[in-house]
């Protein structure tokens, strides 16, 4: 009871000194967030590797899947970048069968119902300009202590579209008999072996001592800064918090690339791996024919 009393009196303490600070006009915080996706590579064609290659795999695609990123926010804003720091070998963005992409800053504004982003596909580069994604969050009483801060756990469905590569698993998993019979007819097309959930279970860690409607990348609405996401395969979790930094940064909107909205961008991305999954099983048709004939 007297721990309890204790960790109840400095959780006050710090929202007390957390409200102090936000009541200034011009607060301003930077949370420090560390990403990992993990790839489970006997579900991607890992069966038939040996465990000398699934180790230079991993390696190589650990730039890709493991990066930190640092939101600078205020009241109403925040804007998401990746750390700066020289590219690791597989870095600078995600690539499946010759489609390369990545995404850049990320800007939200939660008084406006705003948000931008920036993205590369394909070599050209595209801003998304449209409105805050929201979720419908259902908190709950569960808490746990993340550093300093006590977080409060909440949950939400998100809708996936064909365009969440993160999200993406093997198609079928666990059908041996199935890929037996596709032998035949296989292809060199990697988007056939994959397929992307219609939904998602979104868990999501926040503090009410940082009583601030953000968050990391795309995750915004909970009554305090989100601290911690899991996301399918994918956690991102929030190891500094600078509240007030000596220098501030200016929030700016993200200008690069031609405007789009979300629904824009999804169906170019769309259409372009139609394109890339048509050349493929042409390809496998042809190559498969000659064989055939021999």
């Amino acid at each position: 009871m007297k721990t309890y009393s204790k960790f109840f009196a400095s959780s006050i303490l710090m929202l007390l000194i957390s409200g102090s600070a936000l009541a200034q006009k011009d607060f301003q915080g930077k949370a420090y967030y560390f990403s990992k996706t993990t790839l489970d590579m006997e579900n991607f064609g890992g069966r038939e590797m040996s465990d000398q290659q699934k180790k230079q795999i991993a390696e190589r695609m650990k730039g890709m899947f493991e990066k930190t990123f640092i939101l600078t926010f205020n009241k109403e804003e925040s804007i998401y970048k990746e750390e700066e720091k020289l590219e690791a070998p597989g870095g600078g963005g995600m690539r499946f069968g010759g489609m390369s992409m990545g995404g850049g800053d990320q800007y939200k504004n939660v008084k406006e119902n705003k948000m931008m982003v920036e993205n590369e596909f394909f070599g050209k580069q595209f801003l998304v300009n449209d409105e805050l994604q929201k979720l419908e969050w259902v908190m709950t009483a569960e808490t746990k202590q993340i550093g300093q801060y006590l977080a409060m756990k909440a949950t939400a469905v998100k809708k996936l579209d064909d365009t969440d590569f993160m999200s993406a698993r093997r198609r079928n998993r666990g059908s041996e008999n199935e890929d037996k019979a596709k032998d035949s007819t296989k292809t060199d097309n990697p988007m056939d072996e994959i397929e992307i959930p219609k939904e998602q279970t979104i868990t999501a860690w926040y503090t009410p001592q940082i009583p601030i409607n953000q968050g990391p990348g795309e995750y915004w609405g909970l009554p305090g800064l989100i601290l911690e996401v899991s996301a399918g395969n994918t956690v991102i979790l929030c190891s500094k918090i600078v509240m007030n930094p000596g220098e501030k940064e200016e929030i700016k909107m993200p200008s690069k690339g031609k405007e789009v909205t979300q629904a824009e961008y999804s169906e170019i991305v769309k259409k372009k791996m139609e394109e890339m999954s048509e050349m493929f099983r042409g390809r496998g048709g042809r190559d498969g024919g000659g064989r055939r004939n021999n």
